[in-house]
C-alpha cells in the first residue's frame, strides 16, 4: 500500500511586525529586504500608522472638548449686537457641534482618509516618476516601500499624542511653521501651512524611501533622490494647499448648521 503525501508550501505571512523596529533602527538591511519582496507587505505599517494617528486625533479631540466645557463656545465679534434670534441660532449651532460626532467621529474620519489617501497618492506618483526615470519596479513595490517608509510618521503621531497628554495643551505650531512670517496674507498663510508639514520625521521618511527606491528599481543615487523629492514635493504642496483652504474657510462664522 502506497501513501501519497502532498506537501503544501507555507502560506505567506500576513503581518510583519518584526520589520517595524528594523525599519526605524536597522533601516538599510530591512528596507533592502522589503524591496526584494514580490508580494504585498504594506498592511503592517499602515495598521501601525493608523493606530498612531487615532491616538493623536482622539487626544487632540479630548483636549478640545475639555477646553470647550471649561470656557464655553468662542463668541464671534460683536455678538452682543446680534438679534436674540441670531444669538439663539449661534448657541444652538455651537451646542450641535460640541457633540461626539463633531468632536471625535469627524476628526477620526478626516485623519484616516488623509493618511490612506496620501499613501495611495504618493505610491502612484512615485511609480510614475520612477518609471519615467528608467526604473524597473512595479506598482506593488512602490506601494510597499511608501507604506514602510512612512513609519516615522507613526512615531511622530505618538510623540505628539504623548506631548499633548503631558502638557494638556494642543500643538499649535508644528514642523517649521514657526519660521513663517506672522502676516495673514495669502502667501504668508500658505507658507506657514507648507512649513508645518516639514520636520525631522519627513526627512527620515525621505531617506528611507530613497534607499528603498534604489534597492527596488536599480536606479543610481541621483535619480532615486530626484524621483523621491519630486514626488513628495508635489504631494506636500498639495497638502499645504488643502490646509490653507481649510484654514481660510474654517474662519467663516456659521449661524445655522442645518437648512
Amino acid at each position: 500500500m502506497t501513501e501519497n503525501t502532498t506537501s503544501t508550501p507555507d502560506s505567506p505571512k500576513r503581518f510583519h511586525f518584526k520589520w517595524v523596529l528594523g525599519v526605524l533602527f536597522r533601516p538599510r538591511a530591512t528596507i533592502a529586504a522589503i524591496a526584494a519582496q514580490t508580494r504585498s507587505t504594506w498592511l503592517t505599517p499602515m495598521l501601525v500608522i493608523t493606530v498612531a494617528t487615532l491616538a493623536r486625533v482622539i487626544t487632540a479631540s479630548w483636549l478640545r472638548q475639555q477646553a470647550a466645557l471649561s470656557s464655553g463656545p468662542v463668541l464671534p465679534p460683536d455678538f452682543q449686537y446680534y438679534s436674540p434670534e441670531q444669538q439663539a441660532q449661534f448657541m444652538q449651532a455651537a451646542q450641535a457641534t460640541s457633540g461626539p460626532v463633531f468632536v471625535y467621529l469627524f476628526p477620526v474620519i478626516v485623519g484616516l482618509i488623509s493618511i490612506w489617501l496620501s499613501w495611495l497618492l504618493v505610491s502612484a506618483l512615485l511609480h510614475l516618476t520612477i518609471t519615467l526615470l528608467g526604473g524597473r519596479g512595479d506598482t506593488g513595490s512602490a506601494i510597499n516601500l511608501v507604506a514602510w517608509s512612512s513609519l516615522p510618521f507613526a512615531l511622530r503621531e505618538l510623540v505628539r499624542a504623548g506631548s499633548m497628554l503631558l502638557t494638556r495643551q494642543l500643538i499649535i505650531s508644528s514642523g517649521l511653521s514657526g519660521f513663517a512670517p506672522l502676516d495673514q496674507s495669502v502667501p504668508g498663510t500658505y507658507l506657514a501651512a507648507l512649513l508645518s508639514l516639514i520636520d525631522i520625521y519627513l526627512i527620515w521618511s525621505v531617506l528611507l524611501l530613497i534607499g528603498g527606491v534604489k534597492a527596488a528599481n536599480g536606479l543610481p543615487t541621483g535619480k532615486a533622490i530626484s524621483g523621491v523629492v519630486l514626488t513628495l514635493g508635489l504631494v506636500i504642496a498639495l497638502q499645504a494647499l488643502v490646509a490653507f483652504l481649510t484654514g481660510r474657510f474654517g474662519g467663516l462664522t456659521i449661524i445655522r448648521p442645518f437648512f
